[in-house]
């Protein structure tokens, strides 16, 4: 035991500067193009793997050039890529971010691709995987089906599942029912739960709603407010470590991924694991890949250079 799985997406990051958008029939001459790995999944196995998890990511890429993006960046940080499936009937999935360089507001398309596409059959191929694995990770970025099918593996051999609901989506009472730990921001709780998060009272009514349906531990993200931590019967909010922040970008996955390395050495309890992430991960992204320039959630890439401020690991 010890071990731990991401099972989540992977896509490539393209983004482009401009003057200003596009509007529809117009073309506009950029000013730069940058390209980097991204996806949920990918950035919070990278973020446990920095940690010192013993991690793997489970993913499906496509059997194109975009498919090296991932498996360079993986050799670069010397993690394991036995968990990769390849398609040859849809391409490695694409974010399309245009950005407008004065206002930094922008626009993106995201084609999941092959990430959105994980058969029944690979999933039931992960069994071994699963059975020698303590937790697994989630998001909401693959198709749902193969999450769902991915809980039902875990929950048959006493595993816990970690389930980051990001992007928001709906999901089920059921799927709720099967699962350890959620780790929303504010906005997904609000968007989940119905209820507006902004003290340790409406964190404790968030959390209730998950409790009701199954969940046995809650974590709230606040941004610089810190984290709403939910735990045997213990409720704290814990302050963000103060720190000279470079870049925001991926923070939330940094922090899931950190939590992901944490949690599998037994630190659970209520504020002590988020202290041992850094009071809500305080990390430190000199990022060169796209989010640095996009303001998206994404990136935690081997690009980045990432000063994980984790006590004790």
């Amino acid at each position: 035991m010890g071990k731990v799985v991401v099972f989540g997406s992977f896509v490539v990051d393209l983004m482009a500067r401009s003057p200003h958008l596009p509007v529809p029939g117009e073309t506009v001459k950029g000013s730069m193009f940058k390209m980097g790995p991204g996806g949920k999944g990918f950035n919070q196995c990278v973020a446990a793997h920095k940690a010192g998890a013993d991690v793997v990511l489970l993913t499906k890429l496509g059997k194109d050039s975009f498919a090296n993006v991932a498996t360079d960046t993986m050799d670069e940080l010397r993690m394991p890529k036995d968990g990769l499936f390849f398609t040859e009937e849809t391409e490695t999935g694409i974010a399309l971010i245009l950005v407008d360089e004065n206002t930094s507001q922008n626009e993106i398309i995201i084609v999941p691709g092959a990430c959105n596409t994980i058969t029944d059959a690979e999933v039931d191929s992960i069994e071994e995987r699963i059975k020698e694995s303590e937790y697994v990770l989630l998001q909401l970025e693959v198709n749902q089906d193969a999450n769902e099918r991915v809980v039902d593996m875990v929950n048959r051999y006493g595993c816990k599942v970690i389930v980051n609901t990001a992007p928001y989506s709906q999901i089920s009472d059921e799927f709720l029912s099967k699962v350890y730990m959620v780790t929303p921001n504010e906005v997904e709780a609000e968007e989940l739960t119905g209820v507006h998060v902004e003290d340790l009272e409406s964190a404790h009514k968030a959390a209730e709603y998950f409790y009701e349906k199954g969940v046995e531990k809650v974590i709230i993200t606040l941004g610089s407010r810190g984290v709403f931590v939910s735990s045997d019967g213990k409720e704290e909010i814990v302050p963000a470590f103060k720190v000279d922040a470079v870049d925001t970008t991926g923070a939330g996955d940094a922090f899931n991924g950190g939590l992901l390395a944490v949690e599998r050495k037994g630190y659970m309890g209520s504020g002590s694991v988020c202290k041992r992430t850094g009071g809500a991960f305080g990390t430190k992204i000199r990022n060169n890949a796209v989010d640095a320039e996009t303001g998206r959630d994404r990136s935690v890439s081997g690009r980045a250079q990432i000063e994980n401020k984790v006590g004790g690991l």
